[in-house]
């Protein structure tokens, strides 16, 4: 059989594939056994089910537990029993160590990275035409492979860590010749920073284009820097590791590790009443080191840090007070006692591990402020897994200086107590700062006042908590002409009725005797609304400065300029037109004189006639073609309210001149009235109309082609004619719901009927609504949409 030489070469692929699969599993196995099993700890097999695991973990935990067992190792013990449930109790841990071995806590995060490290394993083509001594991929381009996270892993670790720690991020992508240049250098800047606490991670620029967008990645390859929740962009073309040591120390916040010497080393060490302990990092050098501003960062809302510089004449006092080493790295931890450190270390170069365990044990004051949640959470953590209570002694007290003794006493009482900060702590709390967490408490209670009163807490999950008052432990304050020996007396019972109420209820079989649910605590160290918009007002220029070159800033200039010259053009339109007006009524409010001096009537730009006999043939009989004489029907008591309504209403047609505006006296006009409407219907009948229901209607007449168009606030009008109109008219008459709407056509039979159905008709339009309608009818009635009545000839206007 023949073979071609295509199927030779993907056969030996594949078999190479499958060699490499089974050294991996053999290796996985391999290092599996030799490292811990966890099925081997609990006791059960690998097809062992869920309900498996759980029994044999609650049996084996009974057995190591460290309270109940007196074996040297129960607790190592213990600890690998847990650390074997829960990764077994995980699915996708359990899959994962099955897989691949992998035992550690972020074996999660593997599935979120896209997995690149089998690029370039496959004959690359270039090789094939320029022979194996091209190299085309770089060896070290698999690191960026192997760092690599996605958009998901940014948001939900990379962001949230930047708080704490500068983390630096490499964008790339896969056929980038500088990113494969770059590679060597981000090894070794990798190296170099890594121990100092900062975390490195690569993105595929290729992969996730909308973070690339975000972070403002400007060409390949780009470092990025995100600190605080912010990205700042390492400008540079050479990726030195000395300048990004220059471009980390420039972000990070100003001054987080001010100078001190001998004039402020005393006010420094005691501004312990911000709730933060006192650090102070001792050099034989003239800058800070990295290492140590990185450690300042991550440890800034707990630890207030100050530099002191060795080689200064102006910390002479500060080496011989705290007896510094003159050419070691020195760091000193105080609390509220300034005379001596709490903790201290001296080294030439102190590993950040070792900083960091340091300042971790003694992050908190002897006696730390309850003042945000995040310091509930740290002194008091809630631990409702763990066998024994972890205590919480709390003395409430307000922010005046007559409790600054009471404070003192709780604070002489935390540093002489002899239990382990493991199990109890001392803390103390503003009431009015924490009204609502004080209150749950007292409520349940049913304590009146808690006012320099001792509670012990014991955190039960988030939310809730169980606490007993110590009724008898008082730390009112003294008078001070009180002898000492009384106050000590005082102090001693105090004393004693705490560390009786704490050892009692630190045995397991003690429970609390109140319960509480309770809300976060205040922030108390939050900022001002006027001084986030200004942090965002200086990040936001900040960023302009950082990322806008000369293409961005000047199409942001022509857009702004192009805004500017909008508004400004508007607004001198609109004062021009002020101006316009201002003239305009000037010149009305001055009344004009004649040639004799006498001063002359106003006479407005819309006359309105009243439609009499003798004005008849001028506005109706003897109208030019195409124009039309418009009239308002009223009555000597509805006159004054409806010709300002109908003057407002056709003050817009003013400077047409084919129109005239009028209005007719119903009592004058009621037969000419009730004739014209009788030659517009299509058959004769005598008109009974009631002169009150013609009220407020409007007609405009055209004298020329005689026909007229109505308007009435209930005018049933039709496009159909006027035997539809009549047919609506007869139903909405006979409607017990509106007996007015006919009405103005003589549908009613008599006026005692009307004014019947009046008084017991609840709707009924009054005397200011009746033209509501009319601007509307008007735009119709130009429009040429309203309904034409048609007459023979115009009858005479006779006055009744």
């Amino acid at each position: 059989m023949k073979i071609y030489p295509q199927w030779k070469g993907w056969s030996r692929l594949l078999v190479g594939l499958v060699l490499c699969l089974v050294l991996l599993a053999t290796v996985a196995k391999a290092s599996a056994a030799a490292g811990t099993d966890p099925y081997k700890i609990l006791g059960v097999t690998k097809h062992a089910t869920l309900q498996d695991i759980r029994r044999a973990y609650k049996q084996l935990a009974k057995e190591w537990h460290p309270d109940k067992s007196d074996h040297p190792e129960a607790e190592t013990k213990f600890v690998e029993i847990k650390q074997a449930y829960e990764l077994l109790s995980d699915s996708e841990r359990r899959k994962a160590y099955d897989l691949y071995g992998i035992t550690n806590e972020d074996a999660h995060l593997y599935k979120e990275r896209p997995d690149y490290s089998n690029y370039g394993r496959f004959p690359d083509p270039f090789e094939q035409f320029f022979g194996h001594n091209f190299n085309f991929h770089d060896q070290d381009i698999s690191l960026f492979h192997r760092l690599s996270i996605t958009s998901k892993y940014y948001e939900t670790n990379i962001v949230p860590k930047s708080h704490h720690t500068p983390q630096i991020l490499m964008f790339y992508s896969d056929w980038c010749f500088s990113c494969m240049k770059a590679a060597n250098s981000f090894k070794k800047m990798i190296d170099t920073l890594e121990p100092f606490g900062v975390t490195f991670a690569t993105i595929n620029a290729g992969h996730e284009n909308q973070l690339v967008r975000k972070v403002g990645v400007h060409s390949l390859p780009c470092v990025i820097m995100v600190l605080d929740g912010h990205n700042y962009v390492y400008k540079e073309s050479v990726y030195n590791t000395q300048r990004v040591v220059e471009f980390i120390r420039q972000k990070l916040p100003y001054k987080l590790l001010p100078a001190v010497d001998d004039g402020s080393i005393d006010s420094f060490l005691q501004g312990w009443s911000d709730n933060r302990v006192r650090a102070l990092v001792i050099e034989p050098r003239s800058q800070v080191r990295l290492r140590y501003l990185i450690t300042a960062f991550h440890f800034r809302d707990r630890v207030a840090f100050g530099f002191v510089q060795l080689n200064s004449q102006k910390t002479q006092h500060i080496q011989e007070r705290f007896k510094i080493h003159p050419s070691l790295d020195t760091l000193l931890i105080f609390n509220e006692d300034s005379t001596r450190p709490v903790a201290s270390i001296s080294m030439s170069d102190i590993p950040t591990p070792t900083l960091n365990n340091i300042i971790s044990m003694n992050k908190y004051l002897a006696l730390p402020r309850l003042s945000s949640q995040a310091m509930l959470e740290g002194v008091c953590p809630a631990e409702w897994n763990r066998p024994r209570k972890r205590l919480c002694v709390v003395l409430v007290t307000e922010n005046i200086s007559t409790h600054d003794e009471a404070r003192q006493a709780m604070r002489r009482i935390a540093m002489e107590s002899t239990y382990s900060p493991e199990r109890v702590r001392f803390a103390y709390i503003y009431q009015e700062k924490q009204t609502e967490f004080i209150s749950a408490l007292a409520e349940q209670s049913k304590l009146k006042e808690t006012m320099l009163k001792v509670v012990i807490i014991w955190r039960k999950d988030a939310k809730h908590i169980k606490y007993e008052w110590v009724h008898d432990a008082t730390l009112e304050t003294l008078n001070k002409s009180v002898e000492n020996e009384t106050h000590d007396i005082h102090y001693n019972n105090t004393k004693q009725k705490l560390d009786g109420a704490i050892q009692r209820l630190l045995r397991s079989s003690e429970a609390l005797t109140y319960e509480a649910e309770v809300k976060d605590l205040l922030d108390e160290h939050a900022q001002g609304l006027v001084i986030r918009i200004l942090n965002k007002v200086l990040l936001a220029f900040e960023y302009m400065t950082e990322n806008l070159g000369q293409e961005h800033i000047l199409p942001a200039l022509s857009v702004v300029g192009t805004i500017a010259f909008i508004l400004a053009a508007g607004y001198l339109m609109s004062y021009l037109v002020r101006l316009e007006e201002e003239n305009i009524q000037k010149k009305q409010s001055k009344s004009p004189e004649d040639k004799n001096g006498k001063v002359q009537n106003y006479v407005p730009e819309l006359r309105l006639h009243e439609l009499r006999a003798e004005k008849y043939n001028g506005l109706v009989r003897l109208l030019k073609p195409g124009c039309r004489t418009i009239v308002l029907l009223t009555d000597m008591q509805s006159r004054s309210k409806l010709i300002p309504a109908f003057h407002k209403a056709v003050w817009p047609y003013r400077k047409n001149k084919t129109l005239m505006f009028a209005h007719m006296l119903i009592e004058k006009g009621i037969g000419w009235y009730a004739e014209l409407l009788r030659l517009s219907l299509s058959e004769s009948r005598e008109m009974k109309i009631n002169p009150r229901n013609c009220i407020g209607t409007v007609i405009a007449l055209n004298g020329h082609r005689k026909y007229f168009c109505m308007y009435h606030a209930k005018h049933p009008e039709s496009n159909r004619g006027a035997k539809r109109m009549m047919k609506m008219t007869r139903q909405l008459s006979t409607m017990p719901s509106d007996p007015e709407a006919g009405a103005f056509l003589g549908m009613d039979s008599s006026d005692s009927e009307t004014s019947t159905s009046d008084i017991s008709e609840p709707k009924i339009l009054l005397e200011e609504n009746l033209l509501d309608g009319l601007p509307n009818w008007l735009d119709r009635l130009f429009e040429g949409t309203t309904h034409r009545y048609y007459i023979n000839y115009w009858p005479d206007f006779t006055s009744k």
